[in-house]
């Protein structure tokens, strides 16, 4: 303690700040942080990171103490920058932040924070969840997915399907149904295309990401070559190579297996040209122009319709159904559940054989969620297994033999229950179901099974999420999503079949 004199000759004390003249030595630790403690003594609550660096550097020559000084507060603020960042996350609130919420709690599989696609092949799924951490909402994931599957499934969908699909948004409350329009042919047992005018319809209505992005990595995997599945080899090995070499084949004329490399350097240039269309209409001319060359025909004088309009609806205890309307089998779904719930028991043949169809229908199915309550479920079918079996050298393509209006009444009945049409915060459902001979049967059974959980629903979903049922009518495909308390939650029935990504 030192006794000091003001000006005015009164006397003050405080404390002194001493400085070792003694020279140093290395055991008694650096000459600048002794300094460091002993100003925090005098000032201890007037530190700051700049003050300490500049008291750092006094001592340095003046062009030097400058430089290193302006380095130090460079770094200083570099860091404390990343760490305001860190802490608020994604400023813009895109969903495609990677940077995971500071939440401390870990989820079962098939539950996210964000968004989740799932689809029957695993580069698709990524693709979906790679738009979606893009910035892209369900609509982009959800197309996008569903043109990498064209590449990469050509037995089930493809650039000749034909496609159907429910689109809810969560943010309105508002469902969409989207349709291809009446089945219409190119020859006989040739069917029409209309996949690209009908997704480029979707995208031009409700996508986010530009047109091109969306078609990157299908015409990449087109191109570069991609390896076949299990699915894909599987088909191949049933149907055998009839008319689908060179693009599925070895060259002994064998068909690929599991694992093999397929390119599809044709469609890979049909996906570029369509990238540049502005319409749906031209994107649909990309593939139709260089089609009809290589059957020798003319243009149809009808193109596709496909359309965009507000889904089919039923009110119920539980919320609102949505589906798709005719030509589908939306209709036939909402009266069946319409009579189950009525009677406040499940139809007693919701399993039973159906009879015996010549051609059991072969298709594919995706859907893409985010925690908000967007939905966007898909469904496209070639009709057969590879479809008319008739391959465009020009363009890569199998057309559909989906020719007569009634068959498609078996393909469409995309479902989402909204458990309040006035709340658009409510609890989300989303199901979709593919190969079954009667997918309405298919997806009013899981309807009815997740209706049937507990009577506190918020806790069925906290526990539980989506129905989990062991088995469905026949030997189909069935996809349950679902948002409940600001999550995704995506599951399929058989659980192996399908994969599921999200963040």
């Amino acid at each position: 303690m030192a006794v000091r004199r003001d000006h005015g000759g009164q006397v003050s004390t405080g404390p002194v700040l001493y400085q070792k003249l003694a020279l140093w030595d290395p055991s008694l630790g650096s000459e600048e942080e002794e300094e460091t403690e002993t100003l925090e003594l005098v000032i201890p609550n007037s530190w700051s990171p700049q003050d300490s660096l500049r008291r750092k550097v006094d001592r340095l020559p003046g062009a030097w103490a400058r430089l290193v000084a302006a380095l130090l507060l460079l770094a200083v603020g570099l860091s404390l920058a990343a760490r305001q960042l860190h802490a608020r996350g994604d400023p813009t609130g895109s969903p495609g932040s990677g940077v995971a919420p500071p939440s401390g709690h870990s989820h079962t599989p098939g539950v996210y924070h964000r968004g989740a696609t799932i689809s029957p092949a695993a580069m698709c799924s990524h693709l979906g969840r790679e738009l979606l951490a893009a910035g892209g909402n369900v609509v982009d994931a959800g197309v996008g997915a569903a043109l990498c599957l064209a590449v990469v499934h050509p037995h089930a969908t493809g650039l000749g399907a034909t496609f159907w699909g429910l689109f809810h948004n969560g943010t309105s409350g508002r469902s969409t149904a989207l349709t291809s329009g009446p089945a219409r042919t190119l020859a006989p047992g040739l069917g029409l295309p209309s996949a690209l005018q009908t997704l480029r319809l979707l995208h031009t209505h409700f996508g986010r990401l530009p047109w091109p992005r969306l078609l990157t990595g299908p015409s990449t995997l087109a191109q570069e070559g991609f390896l076949v599945d299990t699915a894909l080899a599987g088909a191949l090995a049933a149907q055998g190579t009839e008319g689908l070499c060179p693009l599925l084949c070895h060259s002994d004329g064998t068909p690929l297996g599991p694992g093999a490399r397929a390119t599809n350097p044709s469609l890979a240039a049909v996906l570029h040209r369509a990238a540049l269309a502005p319409t749906p209409d031209l994107a649909g001319e990309a593939l139709l122009r260089p089609l009809l060359r290589d059957l020798g025909l003319q243009a149809p004088s009808v193109g596709p319709t496909p359309s965009l309009e507000p889904a089919l609806q039923l009110a119920v205890p539980q919320g609102v159904l949505s589906t798709t309307r005719s030509p589908s089998a939306g209709p036939e779904l909402l009266a069946m559940l319409q009579a189950a719930l009525h009677s406040g028991r499940p139809p007693p043949d919701l399993c039973l054989p159906l009879p015996q169809t010549p051609v059991t229908p072969v298709g594919s199915v995706l859907a893409t969620i985010d925690s908000s309550g967007s939905v966007l479920l898909l469904i496209s079918s070639l009709n057969s297994s590879f479809g008319s079996g008739h391959l465009s050298p020009s363009t890569g393509v199998l057309l559909s033999d989906l020719v007569a209006a009634p068959a498609a009444s078996a393909w469409a009945c995309p479902l989402v229950l909204h458990s309040s049409l006035d709340d658009t915060d409510a609890d989300v459902l989303g199901l979709v179901a593919s190969g079954a001979p009667d997918v309405a049967r298919v997806t009013t059974r899981a309807l009815l099974g997740h209706l049937a959980g507990p009577q506190n629903q918020a806790q069925h979903w906290q526990h539980q999420g989506p129905t989990q049922n062991t088995s469905i009518c026949g030997q189909g495909i069935l996809l349950q999503v679902a948002a409940h308390a600001e999550h995704a939650h995506v599951s399929s029935i058989p659980s192996g079949c399908c994969t599921f990504q999200g963040f």
